[in-house]
């Protein structure tokens, strides 16, 4: 990510639009068929723009993923002040199935792409974790779900969905541990009560539709 003193209007919209245009093209998948001069064509900037903003593709891949980690936290903060907290939770967790299942593409280049670099993922990880404890915190102090479970249980179940994607049948069973984990985050006082995210029906809303699904790429 580029430091230093900010930028000018004009580059900022540059790295925006080459960070847009990257955003869609690793979803595609295509990426890897583009040689990197090829791709500041396709975001309409020149060449050396390009490398002046991300001299590497993986310096590229790097801040498409910054982007989304920081579009699924603002997410889980607009979830959590817009719903009960019990709500709140399950929206994000359901909401980040459907982000893994209509952004594979996204992923499957990124994670190829950041293989060599773990810092920034751990960050990214760290950053993702912090806003999940947020919504586990609000559940269990508002007494919704148990207080015993930590916020990396929920993590290493989330990064099981997503390791797990090439199964065949991922979605429906992506569906099923979510409502397994939430089963088992339900403090006794509720567990008579139902599901309170209405999670056992999915809307088949998207992530943006969710509140933005609740917004989870």
């Amino acid at each position: 990510m580029t430091a230093g003193r900010p930028l000018r209007a004009d580059a900022q919209r540059n790295r925006a639009a080459l960070i847009a245009k990257a955003r869609e093209v690793f979803d595609a998948g295509d990426f890897f068929d583009l040689r990197f001069d090829d791709f500041a064509q396709l975001a309409g900037v020149g060449v050396g723009t390009l490398y002046r903003h991300f001299p590497t593709r993986e310096a590229l891949a790097e801040a498409v993923y910054h982007e989304e980690i920081a579009a699924l936290c603002e997410r889980a903060r607009h979830l959590q002040s817009a719903l009960p907290a019990a709500e709140a939770l399950a929206a994000f967790l359901r909401g980040m199935v459907d982000h893994m299942h209509a952004h594979q593409g996204l992923a499957r280049t990124l994670a190829t792409l950041m293989t060599s670099g773990s810092e920034p993922v751990a960050e990214g990880s760290r950053t993702l974790e912090e806003a999940v404890t947020g919504l586990i915190a609000a559940a269990a102090n508002a007494g919704a779900i148990r207080d015993d479970v930590g916020p990396g249980t929920v993590m290493m179940a989330l990064h099981g969905i997503g390791a797990a994607h090439d199964r065949p049948g991922w979605r429906a069973e992506a569906d099923g541990v979510i409502t397994l984990l939430l089963d088992g985050l339900r403090s006794a006082q509720t567990s008579d009560r139902g599901d309170p995210s209405a999670g056992r029906q999915r809307s088949g809303a998207s992530w943006t539709e969710i509140g933005h699904s609740m917004g989870v790429t």
